[in-house]
């Protein structure tokens, strides 16, 4: 393939619902934190060619500590983390993130320097996306344009109000939205343009309900459990399971 892609990794978030006093992409998982899971499959990939991290502005000088201090002066903290290789580093770049996601996620893509045409964005509260979903989701891109990892839903689906069930709605016809989501860097710069100009009247959950505003199709690219999200604490026992 030969086009380029690039990533931003929104971490900028506190992860309340997990509770602790640190933000929930740092706490340790199998020895190492959160975030770097997904953060080492990316920068290892050939197709990737920058990848530009979003933190809370508190914790920028925490994160570039772990990933730019040399062996010798990093913290007591990340000695069980291995440092990343000199390429490694070269691709990658942090910045402070936003109020909200989406707009972590803007200041990322418009700190974006390497050329690239296309960007994913990646929550790195989901540390076990493979390589071959990202890989699907590149060739997604080229062939058909913007689109969203998801799974097929598999339980049931009830609307209701005040307690009650109202309908139900086809489970074949909805699907668990994930990331990667991943679309043009120019159309994105665009439609972020447009907001500027007018703001929206509601809060984007992800990149696909901001494409999906516009007008813009999205397609699915299928997703697995693997991929889902942590998120309380009892996720993190599951996932520390498959850490190991």
């Amino acid at each position: 393939m030969d086009k380029k892609f690039a990533v931003v990794l929104p971490a900028g978030g506190l992860g309340k619902r997990m509770g602790g006093n640190i933000p929930k992409q740092l706490m340790l998982l199998g020895g190492k934190p959160v975030y770097r899971y997904c953060l080492e499959t990316f920068l290892q990939m050939d197709e990737i060619v920058e990848v530009v991290m979003a933190v809370p502005a508190d914790w920028k000088s925490h994160f570039e500590n772990e990933l730019f201090a040399k062996e010798s002066e990093r913290c007591d903290a990340v000695k069980n983390c291995e440092s990343l290789t000199p390429e490694m580093r070269a691709k990658l770049k942090i910045v402070v993130g936003g109020a909200e996601r989406w707009q972590s996620v803007e200041n990322g893509v418009n700190a974006l320097t390497s050329g690239a045409e296309y960007v994913l964005v990646h929550d790195v509260a989901r540390p076990f996306v493979s390589k071959e979903i990202i890989l699907d989701v590149c060739n997604t891109l080229v062939t058909k344009g913007a689109c969203l990892v998801a799974k097929p839903a598999v339980d049931t689906i009830k609307i209701a109000a005040d307690g009650r069930v109202e309908k139900t709605i086809d489970r074949n016809t909805v699907w668990m939205a994930q990331t990667p989501q991943a679309a043009r860097i120019d159309l994105l710069k665009k439609l972020y343009a447009r907001i500027a100009a007018e703001p929206l009247n509601f809060v984007p959950t992800d990149e696909a309900s901001i494409l999906e505003f516009f007008g813009e199709p999205v397609y699915i690219v299928k997703g697995a459990a693997a991929n889902d999200k942590l998120t309380t604490p009892e996720d993190f026992e599951i996932f520390a399971n498959r850490a190991k």
